[in-house]
């Protein structure tokens, strides 16, 4: 196994913590990245990870893209995950998920999570039963429902921008997307492709899945294999299943304009996102136009408001707009640009920290 400290100062985190649990089976790593703007706030994501040092790689790049998307989501929060190792379809139990309960909630506020990739809002239905740190839960107990929703929403303003900065028109009807993933957030945005106008190629492991859809849809859409979608023509690739889909392997085979998808960590490494830049494939990063969740779940924690949920999701076609301007002036790629934007933005808010707040202060989202 790798050093964690050293993995930790490659990633810049400020905390790693390792929870098991025998009797429930509980095999899992807390990734705390950076709290200068809040509270710790990202999802607990369960994978038969084939190693830990597997998970742990997982966790601390999961969590660093969770600081970068909380600061451009402008929400008060920094950002964590939770990974669960274990088979989601057969090592689930309502213990599981308290033990995941007992342990979050002993980080005392430190740390916020709920669904991600391998868990639903009702697993942690038993999670809150031990804790009040957990969000995303079903409307029926208190939360606000499925966060793919706003998540789908917020990718269709990502790839919007991304017209209008390809082809001056926010419009997509006529254009082709190629989704890799038709999962809770990929089916949700080709349905909101769909009625765009435009025309979708869709790759799942589940097959089925994509034949159901090919017969809902009709001459709409057209399968791939799942694991040579990224070679189709189109003007748009989305992964949105698993991260590092653009990678030494496939950068070059990419027939695409540009990528914009919700799945985390894209990018095997930051300097693929280089490499799109040179060759002029346009990048989305992804902890930004898939933030539509996270700013849902963190609208929980700061008192609910669906229009200012919607508001700040909207907002996500302008700030990528800059962030693509910003890397056209300087000649730099998309995801060097969106990590400039939030190390400044992370430096200024530092900045304010050693003002005090008063009996305000420990509120979540404030500090």
């Amino acid at each position: 196994m790798r050093d964690v400290f050293e993995m930790m100062d490659q990633y810049g985190h400020e905390q790693v913590i390792f929870c098991r649990n025998p009797q429930t089976g509980l095999k899992a790593i807390v990734a705390i990245h950076d709290t200068t703007m809040g509270p710790a706030l990202g999802g607990c994501r369960m994978l038969p990870y084939s190693s830990t040092d597997e998970a742990l790689e997982d966790a601390l790049r999961l969590s660093r893209g969770m600081t970068y998307k909380n600061t451009l989501a402008d929400t008060d929060f920094g950002g964590g995950k939770m990974v669960v190792i274990g088979d989601p379809q057969k090592d689930k139990s309502p213990e599981l998920f308290r033990a995941i309960g007992r342990f979050v909630g002993g980080l005392n506020g430190r740390f916020y999570t709920g669904t991600d990739m391998g868990t639903q809002p009702e697993d942690f239905i038993h999670a809150a039963r031990e804790s009040d740190s957990f969000v995303g839960l079903p409307k029926s107990h208190g939360g606000t429902g499925d966060t793919s929703i706003p998540t789908a929403f917020g990718l269709l303003q990502g790839m919007r921008a991304t017209a209008r900065f390809l082809w001056d028109t926010d419009q997509l009807a006529g254009r082709t997307v190629a989704i890799q993933g038709i999962g809770k957030v990929g089916e949700r945005l080709l349905g909101l492709l769909i009625k765009e106008g435009a025309f979708c190629i869709i790759a799942d492991l589940d097959s089925e899945r994509c034949r159901k859809f090919r017969m809902k849809y009709g001459d709409q859409v057209q399968i791939a294999d799942v694991g040579s979608i990224h070679k189709e023509d189109c003007d748009i690739f989305s992964p949105c299943a698993r991260g590092g889909v653009i990678n030494d392997e496939t950068v070059d085979e990419l027939k695409c304009l540009a990528i914009a998808g919700s799945a985390n960590n894209q990018l095997a490494d930051d300097r693929h996102g280089d490499l799109l830049h040179e060759r002029g494939i346009l990048y989305a990063p992804d902890y930004l136009v898939n933030a539509g969740g996270v700013i849902q779940v963190a609208g929980e924690l700061e008192g609910y408001h669906e229009e200012r949920v919607l508001a700040k999701t909207r907002a996500i076609y302008e700030m990528l707009l800059a962030i693509y301007r910003r890397a056209k002036s300087e000649n730099i790629s998309t995801c060097r640009a969106a990590d400039r934007l939030v190390i400044e933005r992370l430096d200024k808010v530092a900045g304010l920290r050693c003002i005090l707040l008063g009996d305000d202060h420990n509120r979540p989202g404030r500090r």
